[in-house]
C-alpha cells in the first residue's frame, strides 16, 4: 500500500512553483506523475521521496496533518528550495482545504470537510464551501449587505479573470502544473483580498484539473464545466466593478453566538470526499423549520465515514451518538452558528438531549406536505441554498432500471422520479438498500433526500420511512422512530411487509427526459470540448463547410432555442479568431474575448438546462414537449 503524501497548502505549492526556471517548468509534469508512489512513512510523521541518487524531499507536515509552510518541504539536493524535486513533490499531494476563519465567539470542535470534496464527487453532503463573512447568525441562506470593493480586491479579481481565461483557453490538455499553480497565486491574492468566494471557485477547478489529467475513477468533464463556469462568472463580475459585492463571499465556517436553541434530529448520512477525508453530518430541524447540522469530518476515509455514524456527538457535552441525535434532539444554550447552519462546539455551549420526533410531527411534517415540484422550483430561485436543501416526498416503488430506482410521487399526475444513490461507495450501504427497496414494486415509502439539480426528476435518498396509514409499507424496529438512515442502517427482509402489493403498471420506458432529449446537449459538448481541448479543440470543431454549421445549430434553431445556437456559434466564431500584428504576421489571441464568448454561452446553457429539470418534476411522462436532436 502506498504512502498518502499530506495536503499542501495552495500558497506553498505556488510560491514553489514560480521559483523555478522556464527550462524547470517544462519538466515539472513529467517530474509530478508517478514520484507519490515511492513515498515512504517515518514514524515522526515525516513523508520522504527520493528522486535519483542525491535528491531527497521530506515532507513534515504541522500538528494539523498539512504542509502550511515553505519550510515543511525540504530538499536535499544543490539547488534546494528552487529545485525541481521540491516543487514535484509538493504538486503531487492533494491540496488542504481553506483554513478556517479564526472567530473569538466560538471554537468549534468538528471539523470541516474540503470544499467540494463529497458533493462534487459523489452526490453526498458536505460542509458548504466558502459563502460569506463572520457576522451576527442571521437565516439560512441570507447575507448581509457588504460594502463596496476596494481596489485591492478590484485588482485581484482582474488577475484572477486573466488567469482563468487562460486557463480555459489552454484546457485540460495543457492545463499541467504551471497553470495550476497560477490559478493556485490568483487564488491565494484573492483570498488576502478579502474574496472568500473567488478563491473556492478557482481550487474546485484547480482539483477538477487534476482529477482530469490523472482519469480518476468517478471525475466528471460537466463538473469541471460548472467549476469553470462559476469562476469565470465570479471573477469576472467582480472584475467589472458592477457586481453585487455580495458576490465576495464570505469565509467558511465564520461561527457566531446563537442564543439558546432547541433541534430535533432528521436523519444522518456519511461524508467521504476524494481527498481522503471522512465522517458524518446530522440533520437537524428547530421548531420554525429553520435547518442546521452538525458535522464530524476528519482525516480518515472510508474508516471514518463508517463508523462516524455512531460517534459520540462534541457538543456541549450531552451523552449523545449521531445514531441517537439523528432519532432525537437537543436543547442547546450558548449555541455557535455558521452562516450555513452549522451549529459548532464552543467551551461556552451547553446541551442536554431531547426525545426524538417522527416525520409525522412538526416540524418533521411540513417537509413531506407539499409536492415534490412545488419545493424543486423554491430551491432552483435559490441556487446557493439548493446544494444543501432536503426535500420530502411519498413515493409508490415502481422498480429498478439500469442505475436508477424509478418511483412515483403519491399525487395525482406525478412524473416518474429517480432515485440515485446518495453515494455510490460500495462499502456504504446507499446502493444496496436501494436494490433491497426496488425488489419491492408497489412499496408505499416516505423519502427524505437531496434533488440533484443537475439531473432531470432525480433525488438522492438519505433516509426513508413508513407512509403513515398504508398497508404496504415498511415496518421498522420501534427504537428507529419510523425512518431508516439509507448510508448507515441496512434494511433486511423482515422491515418489508410480507405478502405482494396491487400490481403496479411497469413503464414501457423510463419517458422521455426533456434534458437528454433537447438539442442542448450540442451546446454541451461544444463547452467540454473548450474544457478538455482547449480553444484549438472548439476552434477545430467547429470549422467546416456552412452545411456542417447548419447540421450543428439548425436543430437548436428549429426547437426554439435560438439563443443557443446563436451563442454557440459566436464562441466557435471567436475560438477560431487569429489575430495579425502590424506587420501581417499571426499572433496569438488574447483569452479574454474566448472566456467571455464560453461564459455567456456557458450561463445561458445552465439557466436553460434548470428550466427542463424544473418542468421535469412537474409533468406528467409526455407532457414536457421533447425537441428534435
Amino acid at each position: 500500500m502506498s504512502t498518502e503524501l499530506p495536503p499542501v497548502a495552495p500558497e506553498v505549492l505556488a510560491e514553489a512553483v514560480e521559483h523555478l526556471t522556464p527550462r524547470l517548468r517544462k519538466k515539472l509534469d513529467a517530474a509530478t506523475e508517478g514520484c507519490a508512489a515511492g513515498a515512504v512513512l517515518a514514524a515522526d510523521g515525516t513523508v520522504t521521496l527520493r528522486f535519483g541518487e542525491d535528491a531527497l524531499v521530506t515532507l513534515s507536515p504541522g500538528p494539523a496533518g498539512t504542509i502550511t509552510t515553505a519550510e515543511q518541504a525540504t530538499c536535499s539536493c544543490l539547488l534546494a528550495p528552487r529545485c525541481l524535486h521540491r516543487a514535484a513533490a509538493l504538486g503531487a499531494a492533494p491540496l488542504a482545504d481553506i483554513p478556517p476563519e479564526p472567530t473569538t465567539s466560538a471554537a468549534p470542535a468538528e471539523s470541516a470537510a474540503p470544499a467540494g470534496s463529497a458533493a462534487a464527487s459523489a452526490g453526498t453532503a458536505e460542509p458548504a464551501d466558502p459563502t460569506g463573512p463572520a457576522e451576527p447568525v442571521r437565516p439560512v441562506g441570507t447575507t448581509a449587505p457588504a460594502p463596496e470593493l476596494t481596489a485591492a480586491q478590484l485588482r485581484a479579481a482582474g488577475a484572477l479573470w486573466h488567469v482563468a481565461a487562460e486557463a480555459l483557453a489552454a484546457g485540460v490538455t495543457a492545463g499541467g502544473a504551471v497553470v495550476q499553480a497560477e490559478l493556485l497565486r490568483a487564488a491565494h491574492t484573492a483570498r488576502l483580498a478579502g474574496l472568500p468566494r473567488a478563491e473556492a471557485a478557482a481550487l474546485r477547478v484547480v482539483r477538477g484539473l487534476r482529477a482530469a489529467r490523472e482519469r480518476r475513477a468517478g471525475q466528471r468533464l460537466g463538473d469541471l464545466t460548472g467549476a469553470f463556469r462559476e469562476l469565470l462568472h465570479t471573477a469576472g463580475m467582480l472584475a467589472s466593478g458592477a457586481a453585487d459585492p455580495a458576490l465576495t463571499g464570505t469565509a467558511r465556517r465564520a461561527y457566531a453566538p446563537g442564543g439558546s436553541l432547541q433541534v430535533h434530529g432528521l436523519c444522518r448520512e456519511p461524508v467521504l470526499s476524494a481527498t481522503g477525508y471522512g465522517g458524518v453530518v446530522t440533520h437537524l430541524l428547530a421548531p420554525d423549520g429553520t435547518p442546521y447540522s452538525v458535522s464530524d469530518v476528519r482525516p480518515g476515509g472510508l474508516a471514518r465515514a463508517r463508523g462516524a455514524g455512531s460517534a459520540s456527538v462534541a457538543l456541549g457535552g450531552a451523552a449523545l451518538d449521531h445514531a441517537g441525535l439523528a432519532r432525537g434532539g437537543l436543547r442547546i444554550v450558548g449555541a455557535t452558528v455558521s452562516p450555513e447552519g452549522r451549529l459548532g462546539a464552543g467551551r461556552g455551549v451547553r446541551a442536554t438531549p431531547l426525545p426524538g420526533i417522527a416525520w409525522t410531527e412538526q416540524p418533521a411534517a411540513p417537509l413531506f406536505a407539499r409536492p415534490a415540484a412545488e419545493a424543486v422550483a423554491e430551491l432552483l430561485a435559490v441556487p446557493d441554498a439548493a446544494e444543501s436543501a432536503l426535500l420530502g416526498c411519498d413515493v409508490t416503488v415502481v422498480g429498478a432500471a439500469g442505475e436508477h430506482l424509478l418511483v412515483r410521487e403519491t399525487r395525482p399526475d406525478a412524473p416518474l422520479l429517480r432515485l440515485l444513490p446518495a453515494h455510490p461507495h460500495p462499502e456504504l450501504a446507499h446502493t444496496e438498500n436501494l436494490r433491497r427497496i426496488a425488489s419491492y414494486p408497489g412499496l408505499l415509502l416516505r423519502v427524505l433526500g437531496r434533488p440533484d439539480l443537475d439531473r432531470t426528476a432525480t433525488l438522492r435518498p438519505l433516509a426513508v420511512g413508513p407512509v403513515p396509514g398504508a398497508e404496504y409499507t415498511l415496518r421498522l424496529p420501534e427504537e428507529w422512530l419510523g425512518r431508516a438512515d439509507l448510508g448507515y442502517d441496512r434494511l433486511q427482509g423482515a422491515h418489508f411487509p410480507q405478502g405482494a402489493a396491487a400490481p403496479v403498471p411497469l413503464p414501457a420506458a423510463e419517458g422521455p427526459d426533456p434534458l437528454a432529449d433537447s438539442p442542448l446537449w450540442r451546446v454541451r459538448r461544444l463547452l467540454e470540448t473548450g474544457v478538455a481541448g482547449g480553444r484549438r479543440a472548439v476552434a477545430e470543431a467547429a470549422r467546416g463547410t456552412a452545411s456542417l454549421a447548419a447540421a450543428s445549430y439548425g436543430p437548436l434553431r428549429r426547437a426554439g432555442l435560438t439563443g443557443a445556437a446563436d451563442l454557440a456559434a459566436a464562441l466557435a466564431a471567436e475560438a477560431d479568431r487569429r489575430p495579425r500584428d502590424v506587420f501581417g504576421r499571426l499572433a496569438d489571441p488574447s483569452p479574454d474575448g474566448y472566456a467571455w464568448a464560453w461564459l455567456a454561452a456557458a450561463t445561458h446553457l445552465a439557466a436553460a438546462e434548470r428550466c427542463l429539470i424544473a418542468a421535469s418534476w412537474a409533468a406528467t411522462p409526455g407532457a414536457v414537449p421533447v425537441s428534435g436532436r
